[in-house]
Parts: C-alpha cells; sequence; structure tokens
C-alpha cells in the first residue's frame, strides 16, 4: 500500500491540496484494516466520521424488510464514503461491507470540520465530490426506474468502459451475484441478458473480461 499521504494526495477529493494541508489530513486519518465481508457500519449507526477506501472495495447496500440486498454503490481505492453523514450530523443512511479484504482510513468528524472551516479549498472539493457524487446517484436512480435491465447493464458497461478508458473490453469489478444486485436484477435474469447479448453481437463474456463488440448498440440500448 502507498503511504498514507500518497494515498490522500490522489483522491479526488484532496486532490490539489498543498503539502502541509496534505499532512494535516493524513495526522487525523486513522488506518483500518478489515478482512473480506466484514461490516465497516451498519445503517442508523451514528455518523461520527467518514472513510476513504486505501486498498480494497467496499459496497454501500440496504436489505429490504425481506431480507433482499440492493447494492448502491461500489468504492474502490481513493474513493470516500459516508461522508454525507460529516456535515449533516445524522445516522448512516445504509450498511457498508467490504467486498474484498480491504485497507480503509477513518477521519473523524469534528477533526475533520475543523480543517474544512480553516481550509477554504478543501471545502471546494468537498462540494465538487459531493455534487459528482449525486450526478452518479441520479443516474443510477434513472437506470433503476426507468429502463428495462437490459438498458441498465448496457449502461453499466459503458461506465466501466469509461472508468477503465477502454472501448474495447472491460473487466467486471463485482462478481456477477452482486452486480445482479446492483442493477436490480436477480443473477438467473442477469446471466440470461448476458446470453442475450452475447447472440446479438453486442458483447463477447470471456470471465470476468467483457468484450464489447458494438458500443454504438450498447448506447443504443
Amino acid at each position: 500500500m502507498k503511504n498514507k499521504i500518497g494515498i490522500i494526495a490522489d483522491s479526488f477529493l484532496f486532490k490539489g491540496l498543498p503539502g502541509a494541508q496534505l499532512a494535516e489530513v493524513a495526522r487525523i486519518a486513522k488506518e483500518k484494516k478489515l478482512g473480506r465481508g466484514e461490516a465497516v457500519f451498519f445503517e442508523d449507526d451514528p455518523a461520527s466520521g467518514f472513510y476513504m477506501v486505501a486498498e480494497g472495495r467496499v459496497k454501500i447496500f440496504k436489505v429490504s424488510m425481506g431480507g433482499k440486498e440492493q447494492i448502491l454503490h461500489v468504492f474502490g481505492p481513493g474513493e470516500p464514503f459516508g461522508e454525507v453523514a460529516v456535515f449533516h450530523g445524522q445516522p448512516f443512511p445504509a450498511n457498508a461491507a467490504t467486498l474484498v479484504r480491504s485497507t480503509l482510513l477513518y477521519f473523524p468528524r469534528q477533526e475533520f470540520v475543523r480543517l474544512v472551516t480553516a481550509n477554504p479549498s478543501l471545502a471546494l472539493n468537498m462540494i465538487a465530490m459531493l455534487s459528482l457524487r449525486l450526478r452518479r446517484f441520479a443516474t443510477q436512480i434513472e437506470n433503476l426506474s426507468l429502463k428495462e435491465v437490459p438498458g441498465r447493464l448496457a449502461s453499466y458497461l459503458r461506465y466501466l468502459a469509461e472508468e477503465q478508458a477502454r472501448d474495447d473490453r472491460v473487466v467486471l469489478d463485482l462478481p456477477k451475484g452482486q452486480l445482479a444486485s446492483l442493477l436490480g436484477t436477480s443473477p438467473e435474469t442477469l446471466s440470461r441478458i448476458f446470453a442475450r447479448m452475447s447472440e446479438e453481437g453486442l458483447i463477447r463474456v470471456q470471465g470476468k473480461t467483457i468484450h464489447l463488440l458494438d458500443m454504438e448498440r450498447l448506447r443504443e440500448r
């Protein structure tokens, strides 16, 4: 793992901060190591701070009354989560758990608020990051409420292509069962849609690698 300051400096949230401010942020960050499948926090837990993924991946999810899990987002290295709670002081609105063995940085609320108050550039970064996060969730809500499952999958593949800076193939960052939860469908339905898209010549599935054979038709989906 990179050193703490290196991880923080590469994060979108802290990008562009001068060295002295980065050192201040690193000073308050506490390192936490978790195994695969360990809870980070539960819905309605008191939000005394927020987290950043240093290594690994973390899922944010809700659980229905019937016990069905709906993944809301998956965060990887350099991405913060639980940060909204820092400002409104309310409990966490969802659950968080690791998908793989992970190292997290934890930022206590009171100490971080003092840093933001003293550093306007950090406050601006925070606003920009929250705006980006809002756009992501708005897109996810649109996908889940307005698009059929094939359209949701096509949108997700295009999102991965953008994230991975590829237009010919992507590597799935989630097991297909968890991807089904993220897309609001069942693993069986998702498997059928992968098969149908393969038959239509849109994609070719090779384990976790999805070859994107026709990006224009994926956009139409």
